[in-house]
């Protein structure tokens, strides 16, 4: 499947504009394909409970779920600026559990699969044995 990065990059972009970010500033959007072909995207959503802010990977996720479930393919983060960006380890938890070591990621370094970003993840698998 070709994919188009600048496309699903300018999603990304577009709703990082949406991102509830009032302290730090830093805005985030997050643009994914799912196995079917649909196209989801997710904003950063700070609290004042700092430890309570979602990623936009989480809105991604959340997103792949609420509109029928399946696998991301491939994603992409960037920042307010467009600049493309690295999901913190959390969110590179979060995307391999829906997506498995197969999902190609736009980084600043070009695209990877996550088993390069996420190298012997943890997963589903190891809680089953079926490892």
């Amino acid at each position: 499947m070709a994919v188009d990065w600048d496309a699903l990059r300018a999603s990304a972009v577009a709703v990082s504009a949406r991102a509830y970010a009032p302290y730090s500033n830093y805005h985030v959007g997050a643009a994914a394909l799912a196995d079917d072909g649909r196209e989801l995207v997710g904003c950063n959503v700070e609290n004042a409970a700092y430890g309570v802010v979602l990623c936009a990977e989480c809105g991604v996720v959340s997103s792949l779920h609420a509109t029928g479930g399946g696998r991301l393919t491939h994603f992409v983060c960037v920042d307010g600026r467009g600049e493309v960006i690295m999901p913190c380890g959390r969110c590179r938890q979060l995307l391999f559990e829906n997506g498995g070591n197969d999902l190609e990621l736009l980084t600043p370094s070009g695209v990877k699969r996550m088993s390069d970003v996420l190298p012997d993840a943890f997963g589903p698998d190891d809680l089953t044995g079926d490892r």
